[in-house]
């Protein structure tokens, strides 16, 4: 399977990166798998009994926002302090020589593929970004990025210490601009204009009757958008799609399953 998938990427024009939790393992980023794995990263939150789908829920920015601010707080400062594997820079340097080019979809928030130097306007983050903020009364439809917030947290209690970040039209909470659960204040314009790229760029694939390879990098089935998103666009484009995940491997009919990390299945294909 390594070998036709080196072939496909070899012959194709363009690439489509998609990548959830998984592609970030390598760097060191925890990928939350399970109830348990939430728990290990966050042990505190394990004596609250909270499981990641309650944790990442607006709610606690009104009811309890230093708490709220710990968990995203030390996201954001691991996130930042995070420097990608060395499998971001192989793979744009293949994307960045196909004729076509290439665009990346992920439901990652952690801003890793813009740190490993891919083109900001050549990313879709379906989930949003931590590093870009909004206000938690919706004042206003503004989004803002965030380059200096550095939450300090009470490692026994998990709550943040220092002053929270504010909306600088009304002076409220503010919080990252990132689409949770049971969340209906979630302000999805950023999102929306990538994704206005990304169609944009599909049809030019499609006009110039481009080959469209699909590398799908650590997409699980707990929240299955990354896998659904590859399916659909590869049967919709007559597109190929390479999954490479080390446990969950099922792909549709024509479709190429890699069961190995993100990193080594570049370094695997490329010998990084």
């Amino acid at each position: 399977m390594i070998d036709k998938a080196r072939e496909l990427i070899y012959d194709a024009d363009a690439l489509l990166i998609t990548a959830g939790a998984g592609m970030g393992v390598d760097s060191g980023l925890p990928d939350f798998r399970g109830v348990e794995g939430f728990w290990r990263a966050y042990p505190v939150i394990k004596d609250l009994g909270l499981r990641f789908e309650e944790m990442a829920n607006p709610k606690w920015f009104k009811d309890q926002p230093e708490l709220a601010w710990a968990f995203y707080g030390h996201r954001l400062n691991l996130y930042r302090e995070t420097t990608p594997h060395d499998g971001f820079k192989k793979l744009l340097e293949i994307a960045e020589n196909k004729k076509g080019g290439y665009f990346v979809f992920t439901s990652n928030v952690d801003g890793q593929f813009q740190k490993a130097g891919f083109d900001e306007n050549k990313i879709t983050e379906v989930h949003g970004s931590i590093n870009h903020f909004q206000c938690i009364e919706n004042c206003n439809k503004d989004i803002w990025k965030d380059e200096d917030t550095f939450i300090k947290i009470d490692t026994k209690t998990f709550r943040a210490t220092n002053k929270l970040p504010k909306c600088p039209n009304c002076g409220a909470i503010a919080r990252p601009n990132i689409l949770m659960f049971g969340d209906w204040n979630w302000i999805s314009d950023r999102t929306d204009v990538q994704s206005f790229r990304l169609q944009n760029w599909l049809d030019n694939i499609d006009e110039n009757g481009y080959k469209l390879v699909i590398l799908e990098f650590g997409a699980g089935l707990a929240v299955p958008t990354i896998r659904f998103f590859g399916e659909n666009i590869a049967s919709r484009y007559d597109a190929k799609l390479i999954r490479v995940n080390p446990r969950d491997i099922d792909v549709p009919s024509g479709a190429i399953s890699i069961a190995l990390g993100a990193k080594d299945a570049i370094k695997t294909m490329y010998s990084l």
